[in-house]
C-alpha cells in the first residue's frame, strides 16, 4: 500500500477514535443534566470508571474475545484468542478491511466502541443503584457479554457467515447496551416518587438542561468518529456518505420526536428533542454506508416518532428510566437494525429477515445473560441504595461529596 494512503488512513482513524473517546464527555453531560444535582459525582464516577476499566478489560481479554480468529470449521460463537495483546507477527502494521493501519489503532478504535456499552446502562440506572453492584455488572458485561456478542458479526462469527449487517452498531453496541439497561431498571425498581399511588408517571425534572443539550451535541460530534471511523479507512467518497446519513438521519430523528411530542402533548420538549436526535443517530448507525440521503432522512423521522412512543411505553410498563436510554439504544437500535433491510442497497426481503434474525439473537442473549448477571448481584451484595440514601442523594452517601459544594454552601 502506498506509504502516504496509509499514512492518512491510520491518522483518520485515530481522530475517529478520539471523538469516539469524546462522547464519553457527551454521555456524562446527558446523564447529569436529565437528573438530580445531588447525583452528580456519582454519574461522573460511573462514567469515568467505564473508561479506564473498559479500557482494561478489552486490553486484558476483550478484543480476543471479539476477534478471535474462528477458522472454517467453526461454530462462529465463542472462541478466545487467549489473554493480553501483542503486536501479530511480521509488525505492527495490519491491512483491516483494505484500509491499512496499524493494528495498535485498530485495538484503540475498538476499545472505545466496547465502553459505550456499559456507559449505556450507566444512565437508565441512574439515582439509585449501588455503585459497587454498578461496577461489578460492569466489569462482567463489558468483559465478556459485549464482546462475545461483537464476535458474531464483526469478528467473522455465525452472524456474519449468516450474512447479517450491523455497520457501525445499532445492534452490537446500542442494543446490547440497551438491553443491559431494561434488564438492570427491571430489577432495580422505579426512584422514589416516579409513579403517583394509582401507578402514573410523574416527572422528575433534570437539575441542569444546558449541560443535557451541551451532551447531546457532543455526542453528535462524537458520532462522526463513530460511524465515520467504522468506514475503516479515509474513503473520501464513502467517508462523506456516511458523515451525510449520519447528520441528515439525527436531524430528521430531533424535528420529528419535537414534532410528535408538540401534537402528543402540546408542548416544545426540549428533552424529547435531544433525544429523537440521538433516535436518529443510533437508528443510521446500521446501515449508515448503506442508506442514500432520502433513506437517511426516513429513517430519522421514524426514529424521532419511535421515540416518543418508546418514552411512553417505558413509562405505561412503570419501568423508571430517567434518560430515555431504552428508548433511544434499544428500541432505535432494533428499528435501525431492521431499516438495513428495508432501506439502502442491501434491501430485500430476504436481507430483512436476516436482520431480524440478527436482533432476535442479541434480544435472547442479551437479557438472558444481564438479568442472570444482576439477579446474583442482587441476591449476595444488593444493587439498590436504601431509602435514606437515594432521598439525601448518592453524592454524599458514596463518595462524601458535593458537585457543587460552593453553591450548597451559599443556599445556607
Amino acid at each position: 500500500m502506498d506509504a502516504g494512503l496509509f499514512t492518512a488512513n491510520n491518522v483518520w482513524m485515530m481522530i475517529c477514535t478520539a471523538l469516539v473517546f469524546f462522547m464519553h464527555l457527551g454521555f456524562s453531560f446527558l446523564e447529569i443534566g436529565l437528573t438530580r444535582q445531588k447525583n452528580t459525582v456519582n454519574i461522573l464516577f460511573k462514567n469515568v470508571f467505564i473508561i479506564c476499566v473498559g479500557l482494561l478489560l478489552y486490553y486484558i481479554g476483550g478484543f480476543n474475545l471479539m476477534y478471535p480468529g474462528f477458522e472454517e470449521g467453526d461454530l462462529g460463537i465463542l472462541k478466545f484468542a487467549g489473554f493480553g495483546i501483542a503486536a501479530p507477527e511480521g509488525g505492527m502494521t495490519a491491512a483491516y478491511a483494505d484500509g491499512g493501519y496499524t493494528w495498535w489503532t485498530d485495538f484503540l478504535f475498538q476499545g472505545m466502541f466496547a465502553a459505550t456499552a456499559a456507559t449505556i446502562v450507566s444512565g437508565a440506572v441512574a439515582e439509585r443503584v449501588k455503585l459497587g453492584g454498578f461496577m461489578l455488572f460492569t466489569i462482567i458485561y463489558v468483559g465478556l457479554i459485549y464482546p462475545i456478542v461483537g464476535a458474531w458479526k464483526w469478528g467473522g462469527g455465525w452472524l456474519d457467515s449468516l450474512g447479517f449487517y450491523d455497520f457501525a452498531g445499532s445492534t452490537l453496541v446500542h442494543s446490547v447496551g440497551g438491553w443491559g439497561a431494561l434488564i438492570a431498571i427491571y430489577l432495580l425498581g422505579a426512584r422514589i416518587g416516579k409513579f403517583s399511588e394509582d401507578g402514573k408517571p410523574k416527572a422528575i425534572p433534570g437539575h441542569n438542561l444546558p449541560l443535557a443539550a451541551a451532551g447531546v451535541l457532543i455526542l453528535w460530534l462524537g458520532w462522526f468518529g463513530f460511524n465515520g471511523g467504522s468506514v475503516l479507512s479515509a474513503d473520501p467518497e464513502l467517508t462523506s456518505l456516511v458523515l451525510v446519513t449520519t447528520s441528515l438521519a439525527a436531524a430528521a430523528g430531533g424535528v420529528s420526536a419535537f414534532l410528535t411530542s408538540f401534537l402528543a402533548y402540546k408542548n416544545y420538549d426540549l428533552t424529547m428533542f435531544l433525544n429523537g436526535i440521538l433516535g436518529g443517530l443510533v437508528a443510521i448507525t446500521a446501515g449508515a454506508d448503506q442508506m442514500s440521503p432520502n433513506n437517511a432522512v426516513v429513517i430519522g423521522l421514524l426514529a424521532g416518532v419511535i421515540i416518543v412512543g418508546g418514552v411512553a411505553l417505558v413509562d405505561r410498563l412503570k419501568l423508571d428510566d430517567p434518560v430515555g436510554a431504552v428508548a433511544v439504544h434499544l428500541i432505535c437500535g432494533i428499528w435501525g437494525t431492521l431499516a438495513v433491510g428495508i432501506f439502502g442497497e442491501l434491501a430485500s426481503f430476504d436481507q430483512f429477515l436476516i436482520q431480524l434474525a440478527g436482533v432476535g439473537a442479541v434480544a435472547a442473549f442479551c437479557p438472558l445473560t444481564a438479568f442472570i448477571i444482576l439477579f446474583a448481584i442482587k441476591k449476595f451484595a444488593g444493587i439498590r441504595v436504601t431509602e435514606q440514601e437515594e432521598l439525601q442523594g448518592l453524592d454524599i452517601h458514596e463518595h462524601g461529596m458535593d458537585a457543587y459544594a460552593d453553591f450548597r454552601m451559599n443556599q445556607h
